[in-house]
C-alpha cells in the first residue's frame, strides 16, 4: 500500500545573522527515509519530539509533499497528483485521528462525524445514517446528540475515530491518539484501533512516543533526527 524510497523533507527557516540581517537556514526534517507498509498492517512510528514523526505522517497522508524521493500509494506516484487529486485521495482513502481530537465544539457527535460526507456532497439522510452507524461501531450510539463538551476525552477520541471511519478508508493515520487521555481511556482507544485493524482489515499507522502504545502494533519503526534507526520489527 505504502512504498517510500529515500524521502527527504527540507524547510527554510528565517533567522538573524551576526550583523542582524535575516538569513535562511535549511532544516532537514527527513533525511532519506524509506518505508514499506502492506495492506492490513498495524504499524507504529516512534521518536522523540523533533525527530520528524509528524512531518512523515503528513507526507504519508498526502497533506504535504517530500522535497525529494518517491512515494507510491497503492502503486500510484503521489508527486504527480494535482491538489484536487490529492484532496480526493485523502477524502476517499485516508482517515485521520489527532491527539487534540479536532471536533467542532458547537456540533453534536453526529454532526462532527458527518463532516467528511458533506465535502463529498452525500445527501443528508444518507450522511446521518452512515454517521450514526459509525458512532454505533465505536460504542457511542447512545451519545449521538451530545456536544464534545458533554463527552469525556476518551469519548471525544472515539467520535474522532468514527469521523475517520465514515468514508470507509483503506488507511487510518493516528497522530498520538492517546496523548490527551488517561490510561483507561487510552487502553480503550487502542483496543478499538486493534479491533478495526483485525476485523475490518484497515491499515493503521500510529505516531507515538509511548512504548505501551507501540507494543500493541505488529511492527515498530524508530525515527531519530529524520532517519530510521531500525527497519521495523
Amino acid at each position: 500500500m505504502i512504498e517510500m524510497s529515500n524521502i527527504t523533507k527540507n524547510y527554510l527557516m528565517g533567522e538573524k545573522g551576526e550583523k542582524g540581517e535575516k538569513e535562511e537556514k535549511k532544516v532537514e526534517a527527513l533525511r532519506g527515509v524509506s518505508l514499506n507498509i502492506n495492506e492490513g498492517e498495524f504499524v507504529s512510528i516512534m521518536g522523540a519530539s523533533g525527530s520528524g514523526k509528524s512531518t512523515l505522517l503528513s507526507i504519508i497522508g498526502c497533506l504535504d509533499v517530500p522535497t525529494s524521493g518517491t512515494y507510491l500509494f497503492e502503486g500510484q506516484e503521489v508527486s504527480i497528483l494535482s491538489d484536487d487529486e490529492l484532496s480526493r485521495l485523502r477524502n476517499e482513502k485516508i482517515g485521520f485521528v489527532f491527539q487534540a481530537f479536532h471536533l467542532l465544539p458547537r456540533f453534536s457527535a453526529l454532526e462532527n462525524v458527518e463532516i467528511p460526507l458533506i465535502y463529498k456532497r452525500v445527501p443528508s439522510d444518507e450522511r446521518k445514517e452512515r454517521a450514526k452507524a459509525c458512532l454505533e461501531q465505536v460504542g457511542l450510539g447512545h451519545r449521538i446528540g451530545h456536544a464534545p463538551s458533554e463527552l469525556s476525552g476518551g469519548e471525544q477520541q472515539r467520535v474522532a475515530i468514527a469521523r475517520a471511519l465514515v468514508n470507509s478508508p483503506r488507511l487510518i493515520l493516528a497522530d498520538e491518539p492517546t496523548g490527551n487521555l488517561d490510561s483507561t481511556s487510552a487502553q480503550e482507544v487502542m483496543d478499538l484501533l486493534s479491533l478495526l485493524n483485525r476485523e475490518k482489515k484497515i491499515t493503521i499507522v500510529i505516531i507515538t512516543h509511548n512504548p505501551q502504545v507501540a507494543e500493541r502494533t505488529t511492527r515498530v519503526y524508530h525515527l531519530q533526527d529524520g532517519q530510521f534507526i531500525n527497519e521495523g520489527n
